[in-house]
């Protein structure tokens, strides 16, 4: 029997264990990751919430560092010395906000060490942000990979940060397509009352609610559906699964406009495959995207996608085909997207079996495991050759 303390360990090391895209791919990956194969700790800079519930695997430790706000660099002394504790054979760092993180990785004498990047922060949507540029060009020393999420972020490392392209490994993320399917009856007692008619359409979209992930554009293109048209009050209702810093102003906007009643606001859950397959149009109004989480479950449930045209939503969303792309931050181009489904039932059912089918052969759970798994032995393995 194999000693499970010969198994190589992987450190994650991420801003924050909490609800979000990066968040769920790595709690699917270490989740699906044979125990036999590798071990896992995850390291936050700041905290957990009870997201880490998630977690399957039993001898899964996290650890939290309770990062400053502000410059806290004491936080990687302490990092240092937790993974000179640890002694991981892998340190994974995600995204800019655990970057840094790469540096106490070397000095603590991690032989392999893997940096993802999964998207960037509204504050930084093209990737040129001087300072972050010039951070990002430092660590370049110290990291033997990258995994970007999209073909978009690959390009980006390599054409804008200068990372030499034998060091890109770029995988999408996976979804699990037993776990998301199509429903052959509509789960609608999971719905309020006021949704549960068969003869309702409804929309809907899972995400934070904060600016980057843009809820407010869908709610006020529903909204324009429904004053331009007012015939489809009563055919058309709007979901909103999430919780954030504009949950308030999107009650207040529902609120102006008289569409309470047309609008449920779920917060947080943790039924969302199920809800997925109550909704007829799945939509990401997003401003920025790796690699959607959401998209590709969506897809799964076999929902037609209306999405932004940014980031990586073009590599999983094909234009009238699978959904529909629009252009961020408009109102209009949304409304219509809608407006075009709502007109054609035949094409929500179309779009949305070539959605999951696309699903399956290309973005299933499986293949991102595996890719994952042939960047981990190849790191080591270089290593170990060495």
């Amino acid at each position: 029997m194999q000693d499970p303390n010969k198994v190589p360990l992987i450190a994650h090391v991420i801003f924050r264990l909490g609800t979000g895209g990066l968040e769920n791919g790595l709690v699917n990956l270490i989740n699906s990751i044979p125990t036999n194969r590798y071990r896992h700790v995850i390291i936050c800079m700041t905290d957990y919430t009870d997201f880490k519930n998630r977690i399957k695997q039993d001898n899964v430790e996290i650890y939290c560092l309770h990062q400053k706000e502000g410059k806290d660099y004491w936080v990687f002394v302490k990092l240092w010395r937790l993974l000179r504790q640890l002694n991981p054979d892998i340190l994974h760092t995600r995204n800019l906000s655990a970057l840094e993180a790469q540096l106490p990785g070397f000095l603590a004498g991690i032989k392999c060490r893997i940096h993802g990047e999964h998207g960037r922060d509204v504050d930084d949507l093209d990737g040129k942000h001087k300072l972050y540029t010039f951070l990002r060009r430092f660590y370049r020393l110290f990291i033997h990979r990258y995994i970007p999420m999209s073909q978009d972020l690959q390009n980006w490392l390599v054409n804008h940060i200068h990372v030499s392209e034998h060091k890109v490994s770029q995988i999408y993320n996976g979804v699990d397509v037993e776990k998301f399917h199509p429903a052959e009856i509509k789960p609608l007692a999971l719905l309020p009352e006021r949704f549960r008619a068969n003869d309702l359409i409804l929309i809907g979209t899972v995400g934070r609610q904060e600016p980057v992930k843009d809820p407010i554009t869908l709610l006020l293109a529903f909204i324009q559906l429904v004053t331009e048209n007012p015939s489809l009050r009563q055919k058309v209702r709007l979901v909103l699964v999430g919780q954030g810093s504009l949950h308030t102003e999107l009650q207040s906007i529902a609120s102006e406009y008289e569409v309470e009643d047309l609008l449920w606001l779920t917060g947080d859950r943790s039924d969302v495959g199920v809800l997925l397959q109550t909704l007829d149009v799945f939509v990401l109004p997003s401003v920025n995207e790796g690699i959607s989480n959401t998209i590709l479950e969506a897809m799964a449930t076999g929902l037609p996608v209306i999405a932004t045209n940014v980031g990586g939503n073009p590599e999983l969303v094909q234009d009238q085909q699978t959904g529909a792309l629009v252009a961020s931050h408009s109102v209009e181009d949304m409304a219509a997207a809608l407006h075009l489904y709502l007109n054609s039932p035949e094409l929500i059912k179309k779009h949305g079996l070539a959605g999951r089918k696309k699903a399956v052969e290309k973005f299933s759970l499986q293949r991102m495991v595996k890719d994952y798994l042939n960047v981990y032995d190849q790191v080591l393995g270089a290593y170990v050759q060495d």
